[in-house]
């Protein structure tokens, strides 16, 4: 729900989405790979499979109380911002980027991650055609 929206978009709808995160590297590690793409279901996969099914809304909208208070869980809040395809990139890349860190400063799980690999961006489709692109540069 996009509660500054003028248009449709400001009642409840949805959209099937797809997630694209960019690592870079110079090159590639023992097993030929920038980062094996476990790697990335194991730090972020929790948070995408939260969206799932899932209301985002601003806190700041009328409705936010009533929505939490019946849906609980299912409503992802983004404080005073409406949750716009653009909003939600950069929340998934700063997520991504925070859940990479920290994996790596522990780096005990079964996927090496090493410190020459760098989140890129992150694109997030809205529909087949449209699409956000958030990045730190």
């Amino acid at each position: 729900m996009l509660s500054k929206h003028p248009d449709r978009c400001k009642y409840p709808h949805g959209h099937s989405r797809k997630v694209e995160i960019v690592l870079e590297a110079n090159d590639l590690d023992e097993n030929e790979m920038v980062c094996d793409f476990k790697l990335l279901k194991t730090v972020i996969g929790g948070y995408l499979d939260s969206l799932d099914h899932s209301m985002c809304m601003n806190t700041d909208d009328p409705a936010f109380s009533e929505m939490e208070a019946r849906f609980g869980e299912h409503i992802i809040s983004f404080k005073s911002l409406d949750p716009t395809t653009e909003v939600i990139a950069r929340e998934i890349f700063l997520r991504c980027s925070a859940a990479l860190s920290q994996y790596m400063a522990g780096n005990d799980g079964p996927y090496k991650l090493r410190g020459t690999v760098a989140l890129k961006s992150v694109r997030l489709w809205e529909t087949s055609s449209s699409w956000a692109e958030y990045s730190s540069s």
